[in-house]
């Protein structure tokens, strides 16, 4: 059985550390401690610098004496991150995962792998040979990626609260849906009809 008392004393440590590091972990649904949505801004002098990407958590019921279950929904590219599922390539998410750890710095290490990428270890082979083989390439579309799907701007966000009020949903609920999923339209939607 997950230990949900420790689970909610990790989200309020993330929360009183926010301004700092960035990183923040919030239940995906309503009450539901077991499956939480993780923010790690790009770490700055990466083409992921500028970005905002969204980690979806599972708690396993040995939790945490099993690690959390992590995978992008941002699409990202990295060598040790699939560019089709999201699936993270990191030691302490697989056999190096110790009770001792807490989501934060699982997350802090995930963002610490943006920053140095294990290409002779990669989760997705086409993006680590492009990383081997022509490493510029390989920054822009990294950057390119960063633009089109980790990056959102008010405007953007205030026209998809529209779109979601338009459609019947509270202002309020939209824009906390849409926070929570990183401006993804869609998978906001998805949550408001889910909740």
């Amino acid at each position: 059985m997950v230990d949900f008392a420790r689970v909610q004393k990790e989200l309020q440590e993330c929360s009183r550390d926010i301004e700092r590091s960035g990183i923040k972990v919030v239940p995906k649904s309503d009450g539901n401690l077991a499956h939480l949505v993780g923010t790690i801004p790009g770490p700055i002098g990466t083409p992921y610098e500028g970005g905002t990407f969204q980690i979806d958590i599972a708690l396993p019921d040995a939790y945490p004496f099993e690690p959390p279950k992590m995978q992008f929904t941002t699409k990202v590219w990295h060598p040790n991150i699939s560019s089709q599922s999201g699936a993270i390539c990191l030691d302490i998410l697989k056999d190096q995962w110790s009770p001792a750890l807490t989501l934060k710095t699982a997350l802090l290490s995930v963002q610490a792998l943006l920053s140095a990428p294990q290409p002779d270890d990669p989760q997705d082979a086409v993006v680590a040979q492009q990383y081997l083989r022509d490493y510029q390439t390989f920054v822009g579309t990294a950057r390119y990626w960063t633009e089109s799907f980790a990056k959102t701007s008010s405007l953007g966000i205030d026209e998809k609260v529209k779109r979601l009020v338009e459609m019947g949903f509270p202002e309020s609920r939209a824009r906390s849906a849409l926070e929570t999923v990183g401006g993804d339209e869609n998978l906001a939607l998805e949550n408001l009809c889910s909740g």
